[in-house]
């Protein structure tokens, strides 16, 4: 009987490759040559050699393309860029550090692009790219922390041709152990401390007060995908114990392993021997961790020389830990593991969920150690989330494969297990009724349903309309095949819609698939009654099967919403309220009338869609004349959560579909075209099926086509109610505890209605809860606010949301927000308007600058800026510039007519405004010619004129200029008046040249002491470069003569 690991046991590290052969290749099994270390990218595995070799593996093959040779001694370490697979670095037992560009894209023999002796005679202990430019750090035993930056032929040719200094970042006080790189921080682990660095700036800072003496390993952890907010760092410490620290070095907690550890460890899954477990292992663990590595999906991962640990440190908790025995290095990739032993050998090890790791071992027909793990790890391999890549039909198979001679105890443990197995949810598995009892199937990660046909099976092959075939894995395709139901004996033909006709067909042609489905349900089950076809007779099958596989007709909007209308009809009088209050034995009939009339309209995809054909009208004359529209619904109706009538599931999920799609089209009355939004019909649609519709897919919706009527996502929310009343969440936000709420909204799992909790979470706590919101994106969108949270409350969500991504991030993340378009304009003018400076103090009664408005704080200008620089139409930034200059954003309103080629427009606002910095790069405009200089001129010399005026008594624009900062005043220097002008444009074509500029200005202008001193200065050193060219010509030329001589 083998032993049945606990529930807590959920993933193994497994060995499917032997690396033997490769070694062996590689002639690095013999006692004389072996492998020193090793690293691995997502291409290479590169491996270090005691000859000063360094093999570059290919990993998809195990191929060898490339050795690179040192005569500096044998290879210590290796480093393999993360973001570029074309650099590698690596260190060799003589201190040297070089960097290598393979060239492989380009055919080109492999070259060292750097080279650092600043190591020489101390042995290099780590290496650590940059993780984002082509700086590699190293560390070595003397402490001493360097970086060298490596060229690339990639960037020029001139470029590889540049040498760039080797440079120390700093000494530590005892031997390098680690290093680590993030986000411009270069995390340093040595014998007694942790240290962080700011390479730009700098700056140092000790992680922690405590020191340790040993071996102890450090690294970042950067946050999950979506996530803002800062990398943690991690740093080992005596005991099993492992400090979180912040970005900035601060100790956040202290993670203790050493009891958690006192539990048996997970056997290794290998094909060299049985997995080993002894359940009675259970003493507490305390060790040092040498090493740190972020692997897989935020876990950290160590070692000792005789086993691997793994932790996940967001819930401090022991993922597994692994004997292993004489482990030297590991280097990992994502959930891939390359372990370098003591004797020089290699393994390669993964780490999965155990009933992945049974569908991998199925693949390989590794039918006893499959059944081993599945009796191993029954906790995970009988829950239903296994059913999605181990099917009952697979283990079944899998059973049939063992031997009853040899493994008769491991078929009854196995049987045992199976008959604990839970079912996958029904709701899920909705289309499994169609596929054949004597057929097994798996789901791919795309899901699409792969049918594999047992050994010695006969498919039947009847008149089904949904066929399901076992098709090559390279394919993996599920095609659709319409059969023609008269005639029972012969099968029809099957027409396969290629993909992109599907996305419009399927979800009218599966009600008619699943009709069939019905009809062999019925005669298994012995029903007597006779089920009655009612599909219209196609006059030729040759024109029919012509117009399904027109795309004319089947990619038609109006085609399709004529269709979809028809079958309003159909669903209004067979779900509509009228028909609540029949009596059972009605009902009954109705449900079958319910699969004609569905099948009816199912026809309408091997028609025209406007044509609904002879059974609709049989429909029509039977009953009740159906209006061209569909009834609104009282306003204070409530919304339907359950059908009036029990549904089968396939059925229901049918209906699903094209109700959706209904909504996604706006596809709700015959008087409304497809275009045009009657929010009447919206609410009453909404009210009558919210039990068909998909909440996920109206939320989307809700978001793109109806943003501007807020009455149907009142609908939306008022039917979410229902999802939420059970939910403990709810609960804590009526209690008013913010910071609870918000830790049981990221607690929950599955995320159920976000939309609902944060809006209670709004009602109950208002600006504070929008603020905290940004936490919770990609699932509570910014639509999701606006709609639900007041303009003022609204903005600081958008701000914080914006600047929680990376500085480079910003500008395409909130252009990823902007759907529709016209919502840059709304918020830009909703950002201008709050948190913003009086208007009267930015313009004057006549609408011009003030003098110095542009320096006026404005609360949201970082998103008003990311706004502005977003890519638009001419008319969209046309628009944008009027609301800058309305609301006297000037910043904006200078860029905006760069970007518009309006400069006369921002030079006159600039010398309204009175400031020289803006006539300079990056944030001002410089003119680019000597005629924008004399535009310039002519408008300070106006403005100057109106200041002069007005300090006199008389009342023009801008009279908040003062008369002291002109002509000769000593506080003219950083103010536009035409001295300060000419002063500039001498610098750049010389005082005469200025001076004649000024004068066909018609400007009379008397320079002062201090202008004049400059002029003289810059005609002196003028003269002085003239010079010192010509010195420099005749030089060269001297020099040429001498040469051809």
């Amino acid at each position: 009987m083998l032993p049945v690991l606990p529930e807590t046991s959920t993933h193994v590290l497994a060995e499917f490759d032997c690396l033997d052969p490769l070694l062996s290749a590689l002639r690095l099994d013999s006692g004389r040559l072996k492998c020193t270390c090793l690293a691995v990218s997502r291409k290479w595995l590169a491996l270090g050699t005691s000859a000063g070799g360094l093999h570059l593996i290919q990993k998809e093959g195990w191929k060898q393309r490339l050795i690179l040779t040192h005569k500096e001694g044998s290879i210590t370490q290796v480093a393999c860029c993360p973001h570029d697979e074309d650099f590698v670095a690596v260190a060799t037992s003589q201190g040297l550090v070089v960097v290598w560009e393979l060239q492989l894209e380009r055919r080109g023999r492999p070259e060292r692009t750097s080279v650092s002796w600043e190591h020489r005679g101390q042995a290099v202990t780590s290496l650590c790219w940059d993780t984002s430019g082509l700086r590699v750090f190293a560390g070595d035993t003397g402490g001493k922390v360097s970086f060298v930056r490596a060229g690339s032929t990639k960037h020029g040719k001139g470029s590889a041709f540049v040498i760039f200094p080797v440079q120390t970042i700093t000494t530590v006080d005892s031997r390098v152990v680690q290093l680590g790189y993030q986000e411009g921080r270069l995390l340093v682990s040595s014998l007694s401390r942790c240290y962080l660095c700011d390479t730009e700036r700098e700056k140092f800072w000790r992680v922690g007060n405590k020191e340790r003496d040993g071996e102890y390993g450090a690294c970042f952890l950067p946050q999950p995908r979506g996530l803002s907010g800062t990398p943690l760092l991690y740093c080992a410490r005596p005991g099993s114990r492992v400090w979180e620290a912040s970005f900035s070095g601060e100790v956040l907690s202290t993670h203790q392993f050493k009891q958690l550890l006192a539990c048996p460890s997970t056997p290794l899954i290998t094909y060299k021997r049985e997995p080993c477990y002894n359940p009675k292992q259970k003493t507490p663990q305390s060790l040092a961790f040498p090493r740190l590595l972020h692997f897989g999906d935020q876990n950290l991962l160590t070692w000792t020389d005789s086993a691997i640990y793994m932790f996940t440190p967001q819930s401090g908790q022991v993922l597994l830990w692994t004997e292993i025995k004489d482990l030297t290095e590991i280097a990992v990739f994502r959930s891939e593991l390359f372990c370098l032993h003591g004797d020089g050998r290699l393994s390669h090890l993964s780490l999965m969920s155990a009933e992945r790791c049974v569908e991998r071992l199925l693949r390989r027909e590794s039918w006893t150690l499959a059944a081993t793990v599945c009796c191993m790890f029954q906790h995970a391999i009988s829950s239903c989330r296994a059913r999605k890549c181990l099917p009952i039909d697979r283990l079944e198979h899998l059973k049939l494969q063992l031997s009853s001679s040899t493994h008769q105890p491991l078929i009854n443990q196995l049987e045992e297990m199976m008959a604990k197995l839970e079912p996958l949810d029904s709701a899920s598995s909705s289309r499994r009724s169609s596929i054949s009892s004597h057929e097994s199937f798996n789901v791919l990660d795309c899901g699409i349903y792969r049918v594999i046909s047992r050994r010695g099976s006969q498919s039947d092959e009847d008149s089904s309309s949904l066929v399901s075939q076992s098709m090559l894995e390279e394919e993996r395709l599920k095609e659709f095949s319409f059969v023609q139901e008269e005639d029972q004996g012969e099968q029809g033909k099957e027409e396969i819609v290629s993909s992109f006709v599907k996305k419009t067909t399927e979800k009218i042609n599966t009600l008619q698939m699943n009709t069939d489905i019905w009809q062999r349900m019925d005669q298994r089950e012995g029903w007597q009654g006779e089920v009655v076809s009612v599909m219209p007779q196609c006059p030729e099958e040759a024109n029919n099967d012509a117009q399904i596989q027109d795309p004319l007709i089947l990619l038609d909007p109006v085609s399709l919403a004529a269709a979809l209308q028809e079958w309003l009809m159909v669903l209004e009088k067979v779900l509509g309220p009228e028909e609540q209050d029949h009596s059972g034995q009605e009902q009954e009939g109705e449900e079958k009338s319910v699969e004609r009339e569905v099948e009816t309209t199912s026809c309408l995809t091997e028609q025209d869609f406007g044509d609904v054909g002879e059974p609709m009208e049989q429909l029509e004359a039977a009953g009740k004349e159906e209006p061209k529209t569909i009834c609104i619904r009282p306003p204070n109706e409530t919304v339907r959560m359950l059908s009036p009538r029990p549904l089968p599931s396939d059925l229901k999920d049918d209906l699903s579909q094209i109700a959706s799609l209904c909504f996604d089209m706006g596809c709700f009355s015959h008087a409304g075209s497809v275009d045009h939004v009657c929010v009447e019909s919206v609410c009453s649609f909404m009210q009558r099926f919210f039990f068909l519709v998909d909440p996920e897919r109206v939320h989307r919706v809700c978001g793109l086509r109806y943003q501007e009527h807020p009455e149907v996502l009142n609908i939306f929310i008022t039917g979410m109610l229902e999802f939420t009343k059970s939910s403990k969440v709810v609960e804590v936000i009526q209690k008013g505890d913010m910071l609870k709420s918000l830790r049981s909204l990221r607690e929950l799992q599955p995320w159920k209605a976000p939309l609902l909790l944060t809006h209670l979470l709004y009602e109950k706590h208002g600006e504070l809860a929008v603020r905290s919101f940004p936490q919770f994106y990609p699932t509570v969108l910014p639509s999701d606010v606006m709609a639900m949270a007041q303009s003022s409350h609204f903005l600081p969500y958008l701000d914080n949301l914006v600047q929680s991504r990376a500085e480079e991030q910003k500008l395409s993340f909130i252009g990823s927000l902007l759907q529709p378009e016209t919502l840059r304009q709304d918020w830009l003018e909703l950002a201008l308007s709050h948190d913003a400076p009086q208007r009267s103090d930015t313009l004057t009664a006549e609408g011009h600058p003030r003098w110095h408005s542009h320096f006026f704080s404005w609360g949201y200008s970082r998103l008003i800026s990311l706004l502005i620089r977003q890519p638009a139409d001419l008319d969209s930034k046309q628009k944008m510039l009027e609301t800058c200059k309305g609301q006297g954003y000037w910043t904006g309103y200078l860029y905006l007519c760069n970007q518009l080629h309006r400069r006369s427009e921002a030079f006159s606002a600039i010398c309204s405004l009175n400031d020289m910095s803006l006539l300079e790069e990056p944030n001002g405009i410089v003119p680019q010619n000597l005629d924008e200089w004399r535009l310039l001129i002519q408008l300070s010399q106006k403005i100057c004129s109106s200041s002069t005026a007005a300090s006199n008594g008389t009342n023009h624009n801008n009279g908040d200029t003062s008369s002291s900062f002109l002509n000769g005043s000593a506080d003219w220097s950083g103010h536009i008046c035409p001295e300060s002008l000419v002063l500039r444009l001498a610098r750049v074509v010389g005082p005469d040249r200025a001076m004649e500029t000024l004068h066909e200005c018609g400007v009379q202008l008397e320079l002062g002491p201090q202008s004049t001193l400059v002029c003289e200065l810059l005609k002196v050193a003028e003269k002085r470069q003239r010079a010192l060219i010509q010195t420099m010509l005749e030089r060269c030329d001297r020099f040429l003569w001498s040469q051809q001589a």
